[in-house]
């Protein structure tokens, strides 16, 4: 009813002027036109994410295969520039040029850190920097009467797949290493391992927030 009363207003304006008009009308077919094209963006917009995903674990796998060395063979060139105590490694791009390299973080005896970069082709360090730490006193803490050392811990966690990063967790009550694997289908998972004994168990923590985020994406 309310496009025929606005046609006929139009038609009688034209008729009047002797001219020509031009109207558009409103009405509830252009209500659902909005309501698809909003389900549309965001359908548009969950494939964007999801492409996104598999760009990441393409460019994860891409580090992984570039890597002839593994996270132990890194630290343990790390150690030979610049000795002191691993508190983490990662395979990982440079800042700036793309370039796939290992980043391994040696805290010396005088509390002074320093990132250690490493080419995962042939274990070389490329380069060593001093940086600021804010805990290091808590790290000092976390691994003090601990038995097992970073590189140990890689060492561990590389029967679960290839290691892509190992690092101290020393927030918390259970205070421990982590690792980070990767199978040959490109599976990631993470893992803890304890600072005694050595032993590896499955992040259940790590899992839980996968989850939790998959099921938001899903809402």
């Amino acid at each position: 009813m309310k496009r025929n009363i606005v046609i006929a207003a139009v038609t009688a304006a034209a008729l009047i002027g002797g001219g020509t008009a031009t109207a558009l009308a409103t009405t509830g077919d252009d209500q659902g036109s909005a309501r698809q094209a909003a389900n549309t963006k965001l359908s548009d917009d969950g494939t964007r994410d999801d492409q996104d995903d598999r760009d990441d674990r393409d460019d994860d796998a891409a580090k992984v295969s570039s890597s002839d060395v593994t996270a132990p063979e890194a630290i343990a060139s790390a150690l030979k520039h610049t000795s002191g105590t691993v508190v983490s490694a990662e395979l990982d791009d440079e800042d700036d040029s793309g370039k796939v390299v290992w980043n391994v973080d040696v805290l010396s005896g005088d509390n002074t850190w320093h990132s250690v970069s490493v080419d995962p082709s042939n274990g070389k360090v490329l380069g060593a920097q001093a940086d600021d730490e804010d805990d290091t006193a808590q790290v000092r803490s976390a691994l003090k009467g601990s038995s097992v050392t970073a590189e140990e811990a890689a060492k561990a966690a590389a029967g679960k797949g290839v290691v892509t990063s190992v690092g101290l967790d020393e927030d918390g009550k259970d205070k421990s290493w982590e690792a980070e694997t990767r199978t040959s289908g490109g599976a990631e998972q993470d893992w803890k391992i304890d600072l005694d004994s050595g032993k590896v168990t499955a992040d259940r923590a790590d899992a839980q927030d996968d989850d939790a985020d998959d099921a938001d994406d899903q809402d």
